[in-house]
């Protein structure tokens, strides 16, 4: 093993690299030979930034004449970033004696992931405008995807998920709020009276934005791969759009979602879609309602709860951070967009109203 150094999470790259040694497959005369010494090497591994919910590792793996890089993401789930060159979804199993938390190994897929103004200003305008609409075409078909045929109606009830879900997320601010923010009891009590009728169902991603994809910009940018699936389930496609729209940053709001004390961390940038070419947020929408027909009349409603999802979310991850269970960077400016939110969700339900 030539790794010197141990990363923030990796409490023993030598276990790790031992359990890499096990699960990848076997082939004759090569790595994990049944009856045979394997001959991998753990070369690299580094923390890959953005991620709030679970750790990403990124793998460089040393094979016989050969180097491929891989992910093997930790935390108690999906990982949050590309994955590596090698086995796919190899899992780490429930003691996950690996690295002390479970986790699975992925495939690599190329691609670059756009967060930041500064990213997206390095493309052109057409093709900035390329990939909105490449954005949307893939929202719409998660949205499409036939459930049925996919093995996938295990995935979630279904039915009753906004109802659902504005009781798990208050019960998740109960369980981790450090603080009376205002507006937050009177949001609650707004969203559960204007609730919208039950609408259809559909496999939600539950975190869909630019920088939940990864992109390939040559010759033409294409989406190669959707991350961060770990609250994926079957729901109402609308929540999925609303909360694309509170990440989707329409020229002037730049720094919207960056606390007031300082730079914004890595898992704060929304003015990706701020460069000249983006759709607006509104024609973003408009797209949406083109390729599927659905009735968007009430997306004001959805994104309104899109911000109470989010403040909910960075409420918890600010409460880790108090309690110094975070690893990485940038995790005490969460708590500090809490409020912004919380305001923001208002303005939109009155601007319903």
């Amino acid at each position: 093993m030539t790794v010197t150094s141990t990363p923030p999470g990796i409490p023993s790259p030598a276990r790790l690299e031992n359990w890499l040694r096990t699960a990848l497959p076997a082939e004759p005369g090569g790595p994990g030979e049944a009856g045979g010494p394997s001959d991998i090497r753990l070369a690299d591994v580094q923390l890959i930034a953005g991620g709030r919910s679970n750790l990403t590792y990124r793998l460089t793996i040393s094979v016989p004449a050969n180097t491929v890089p891989a992910n093997a993401p930790g935390g108690a789930g999906p990982a949050n970033a590309p994955g590596g060159a090698g086995p796919a979804n190899a899992p780490g199993g429930a003691g996950a004696g690996a690295i002390g938390a479970p986790f699975y190994l992925m495939d690599y897929v190329p691609g670059v992931v756009l967060r930041s103004r500064q990213d997206t200003a390095a493309l052109t305008e057409p093709q900035n405008a390329d990939l909105s609409e490449r954005l949307a075409d893939m929202l719409a078909a998660i949205h499409g995807v036939d459930i049925e045929a996919t093995g996938l109606r295990t995935l979630g009830r279904g039915a009753g998920y906004l109802t659902r879900q504005l009781g798990r997320w208050q019960r998740q601010w109960e369980l981790s709020k450090t603080r009376e923010v205002p507006g937050y009891d009177q949001l609650v009590a707004r969203l559960t009276a204007t609730l919208p009728p039950e609408g259809e169902t559909t496999l939600v991603h539950g975190d869909f934005r630019l920088d939940n994809v990864l992109v390939t910009l040559s010759p033409r940018p294409r989406i190669s791969a959707v991350v961060d699936w770990e609250m994926a389930t079957l729901g109402d496609p609308l929540a999925d759009l609303g909360l694309t729209l509170v990440y989707w940053t329409d020229p002037g709001e730049e720094g919207w979602l960056d606390p007031d004390s300082g730079p914004a961390g890595p898992g704060l940038r929304t003015d990706g879609t701020t460069s000249p070419g983006f759709l607006t947020r509104a024609e973003f929408a408009a797209g949406y309602a083109r390729r599927t027909g659905r009735d968007i009349s009430r997306i004001g409603y959805y994104v309104a709860f899109g911000y109470f999802k989010l403040a909910v979310v960075l409420e918890g991850i600010h409460a880790r951070y108090l309690q110094h269970q975070t690893v990485g960077e940038g995790f005490e400016q969460e708590g500090l967009v809490v409020p912004t939110l919380v305001a923001r969700a208002h303005a939109v339900l009155d601007a319903d109203d």
